[in-house]
């Protein structure tokens, strides 16, 4: 077991409609906001990560320039990758607006399709159980 391990855990869920880069990019953000991962913490190394996820190593540094780009990571030549010092309430108010652009986006496809607000809150509730799961 590598020291990181303990604070980062990434799950590759091959049943999910979505690209094994964006998976990790997805998991280690949400550590992050959540101050699982703390800024100035080392990550794995690109290849050390690749391999205990049993992926492609183009896959998990695809992921980390993505992160890199977004500002989460930052690189230190010769050293590796670490977690940058983010604003977590500006990262926090820009994934509400983006919850909030979705939802309304549902409910403008729901009112065209002829579904009520009560069939959306069951959908909701079911597709909540089943991510618990």
């Amino acid at each position: 077991m590598h020291d990181w391990e303990a604070a980062m855990e990434i799950i590759i869920r091959n049943t999910v409609n979505q690209p094994i880069y964006d998976q990790i990019c997805s998991q280690l953000k949400a550590q992050i906001i959540a101050g699982k991962l703390s800024p100035g913490e080392a990550l794995p190394s690109i290849r050390t990560l690749a391999k205990d996820l049993k992926v492609s190593v183009i896959t998990t540094k695809r992921a980390y320039d993505e992160l890199e780009a977004e500002g989460f990571l930052f690189t230190v030549a010769g050293k590796g990758c670490f977690v940058a010092e983010k604003n977590l309430d500006l990262i926090q108010e820009k994934q509400m607006k983006e919850l909030e652009d979705h939802l309304t986006a549902a409910l403008e496809l729901s009112k065209s399709c002829g579904v009520s607000l009560e069939e959306v809150h069951e959908m909701l509730r079911i597709l909540s159980k089943e991510e618990s799961t």
